[in-house]
């Protein structure tokens, strides 16, 4: 992943490319900057909270966190090796300086409020910075203001308040709802600009001082995990940095994995596919914890797994699609009002597919916690007990219509929601035989086999020569692609239905999601990195690193990824970073290792 040098982003609409944003996180939120030194979008307190700053779906009215010389600029962009602290270096004619920016962890983990440092340190010549915080309306829920307190003035809007901190910062005033100033560096030149926010409870403010030595624990802090982190496969940078950006969507109160940091990113230039993503999936929990276990990541592991059979105890007896990441189902949607990035509406709070029926989520959750017992773990009883009866009911969900994978309207026998219940009988019958579950395997091993040869009857097409969307169609479906590394089929038929969906829904490295899909969205960064991992499991090694090689060379120039890619000119959309293109990655190069 190259540092990459590129002129100031264009924001002549007042938005940048979704490619300009890197992430940080402290592992109650996330904050994304823009290559220009804008962060445009940073909840508080928490990941799903309404944003004081969400530039990215407001320019006008959003608010941000700006920070950038006042002369033209180029940028060059890294994070601090092994961390989610990102370096931005600015360059004018006049000279150049690095930006640091952190959200700061304390001692004993993440800190009881928001603290967001950035540290602005001279190298060459002199820059004249300019700073704001500038606090939105909150998607035209209130009006922010200016405070003056005890200790100097403070920014207020919705029971959120924010102050700034700092040192040689040189702070200006600003207007009546934001605070500014400006400052020059110079060589081995030091400044400090700190933002720090709570809501609905008194704020601390920080000392400056020990502010900037907590950049350096929060740096400190990420090496730490980062160095009990064990992949020594190819493409281990990569893997890495995907690994770290999974790390950012860990929601640390719970252990909640949210599905992306932000909201109503569209899909595609006509708009509408825009959901809400800060919700925590079954479905990405199991990939996260399975990525986790073998990373050897064993605390991670163990909130998210105790996290995710409490919430389905609690909600059960089914388990739900996704939860909220305080563990409570989701309450519907609402539009809010904001133009969205570059006017794609709309702009919503909550996902419709909350009450949907998805009959692959017994396959994740089953997977999941089979994964989690060869890694060395066991299951308490009440557990034990939970998926006997999810085990159960996917003997009998299978013969049902269901939504899909793709959260589709249409009621359909989708044949990876069948091969999803496969996975989950598959899974109860080893977790029986190991003794972690407390029943007999027999009517589960009876009803896998049916679905099986159910699928193989109903399911392929000799014609396409390839595993088809739903029973009666001809249309593919890249969700089938998954159930290569899950050992439903790693033979001839899913060695056929790989080259039917890469020469249909493929355009170069890239894969769309299912038939059509590409009059309406871009292309699926997951479903990509999934036909990597089916290529190696069908014994086509060689063509998998050759694609993985393609596409981890379309991340952005710090190694993120967003939801989809267009082919066209590799412009990212969707939701990002994307969890599951990020989980998408590692696994597959997880995969590819394996199959050495």
């Amino acid at each position: 992943m190259p540092r990459a040098t590129r002129l100031k982003p264009d924001r002549t609409d007042g938005y940048v490319d979704l490619r300009s944003y890197a992430a940080i996180g402290d592992g109650r939120t996330v904050a994304l900057i823009a290559a220009d030194g804008s962060i445009d979008w940073l909840p508080v307190p928490s990941l799903d909270s309404l944003p004081p700053f969400a530039r990215m779906l407001d320019a006008e009215s959003g608010g941000a966190i700006e920070l950038a010389p006042t002369d033209p600029f180029t940028v060059t962009r890294r994070y601090v090796p092994g961390t989610n602290v990102l370096q931005t270096t600015f360059t004018t004619a006049l000279g150049s300086a690095r930006l640091t920016d952190a959200l700061v962890t304390g001692i004993a983990g993440r800190l009881p409020w928001v603290e967001l440092a950035r540290r602005i340190e001279g190298i060459r010549g002199e820059l004249r910075f300019r700073w704001r915080v500038t606090p939105g309306t909150m998607f035209s829920t209130a009006s922010p203001w200016k405070d003056d307190t005890t200790h100097g003035q403070v920014l207020r809007v919705d029971g959120v308040t924010l102050a700034v901190r700092g040192v040689d910062h040189g702070p200006r005033g600003g207007g009546e709802r934001e605070l500014a100033g400006t400052f020059v560096t110079a060589p081995k030149s030091r400044h400090l600009l700190t933002v720090v926010g709570s809501a609905d409870e008194p704020l601390h403010l920080p000392i400056p001082e020990k502010t900037d030595i907590g950049i350096d624990r929060t740096i400190a802090n990420w090496r730490t995990w980062s160095r009990e982190f064990h992949y020594d496969g190819p493409w281990s940078e990569h893997v890495q940095r995907s690994a770290l950006a999974l790390k950012l969507l860990i929601f640390a109160p719970t252990g909640a994995i949210a599905a992306a940091p932000t909201t109503s990113l569209p899909e595609s230039r006509s708009g509408h596919k825009n959901w809400d993503y800060r919700f925590a999936w079954v479905r990405d929990a199991a990939y996260t914890v399975h990525a986790l276990t073998r990373f050897g990541l064993r605390e991670e592991t163990q909130a998210s797994v105790a996290w995710l059979v409490r919430t389905i105890r609690k909600h059960g007896p089914d388990p739900h699609i996704f939860y909220t990441l305080d563990g409570s189902l989701p309450d519907g949607v609402a539009e809010l009002d904001a133009p969205g990035w570059r006017g794609s509406q709309p702009v919503v709070s909550g996902n419709p597919a909350a009450g949907q029926d998805q009959h692959g989520v017994y396959g994740d959750l089953l997977g999941m916690m089979l994964n989690y017992v060869e890694a060395g773990n066991v299951l308490d009883d009440p557990t034990g007990h939970m998926l006997v009866t999810a085990a159960d009911r996917a003997c009998d969900l299978w013969r049902q219509p269901d939504s899909g994978m793709w959260e589709l309207p249409e009621r359909r026998h989708y044949t990876a929601s069948m091969m999803g219940c496969w996975q989950a009988l598959d899974a109860a019958v080893k977790l029986s035989e190991l003794g972690e579950i407390p029943s007999s395997p027999e009517r589960w091993s009876r009803e896998r086999d049916a679905i099986a040869a159910h699928i193989a009857e109903h399911c392929w097409s000799e014609e396409r020569q390839s595993y088809v969307s739903f029973e009666g169609s001809d249309e593919l479906d890249a969700s089938v692609l998954l159930h290569a590394p899950s050992g439903f089929d790693r033979g001839e038929r899913m060695s056929r239905t790989v080259d039917a969906i890469r020469a249909e829904l493929g355009r170069g490295p890239l894969v769309y999601r299912f038939t059509g899909a590409e009059a309406e969205e871009q292309a699926f960064v997951a479903c990509s990195f999934w036909l990597a991992s089916a290529l190696a499991c069908v014994g086509r090694r060689e063509e998998a690193i050759e694609l993985m090689d393609q596409l981890v060379e379309l991340s952005n120039d710090v190694g993120l990824f967003a939801e989809m890619i267009d082919p066209a000119d590799n412009s990212f959309w969707g939701n990002l970073p994307q969890g599951l293109s990020h989980l998408a990655l590692v696994n597959a190069a997880i995969t590819i290792h394996e199959t050495a």
